[in-house]
């Protein structure tokens, strides 16, 4: 897990407990995680993926595990080896309860990563209508363009989401 050569490897035990709490996060045992940072577990521990205790937990849609999560320190921008952040995991998803809790927590609703895809482009591409007007009502800017130069429409449309491009381009004006 560490590729710093003046560290000792990691022993089997630690490995297996590492993993476990990263089961903890994916399965939503909020008060296990809750416990285990009160006693001074890393909130932005990350597995060899980049993918942090708070991106899993917002990926698999766990808004309590979030919550427990942010209330001690995790940092909702930042992103895994892939460029993708909590908040574009829970919109890819569909999950309101994660992406609420993001936000209040200080998420960029513009938020990107590498890609650019914001968690507004992401959500209308997989065509969640209530994704959308979540994000657009916390002020999502429907103009942003991704590094491929597509709009959230534009990026709806080459999915086949057409309600999602439509409610789109109804709140561009276009």
């Amino acid at each position: 897990m560490s590729s710093d050569p003046t560290r000792p490897p990691l022993d089997a035990e630690t490995i297996a407990f590492a993993g476990q709490i990263f089961d903890r996060a994916r399965s939503g045992d909020a008060e296990e995680i809750e416990a285990l940072l009160g006693a001074g577990l890393p909130p932005n521990m990350c597995n060899d993926k980049g993918d942090t205790l708070l991106m899993l937990a917002s990926y698999h849609g766990r808004p309590a595990t979030v919550r427990a999560l942010l209330a001690h320190g995790a940092d909702p921008e930042r992103a895994n080896d892939r460029g993708q952040t909590p908040l574009v995991a829970a919109a890819f998803k569909g999950d309101c309860g994660c992406v609420e809790a993001l936000l209040e927590h200080g998420a960029a609703i513009n938020g990107h990563g590498g890609d650019g895809r914001t968690a507004l482009m992401t959500a209308a591409m997989f065509n969640r209508l209530e994704m959308v007007e979540l994000l657009l009502d916390r002020g999502a800017d429907p103009a942003l363009r991704d590094a491929a130069g597509f709009s959230a429409a534009e990026a709806a449309d080459k999915m086949g989401a057409g309600e999602a491009a439509a409610r789109l381009r109804q709140a561009t004006g276009g």
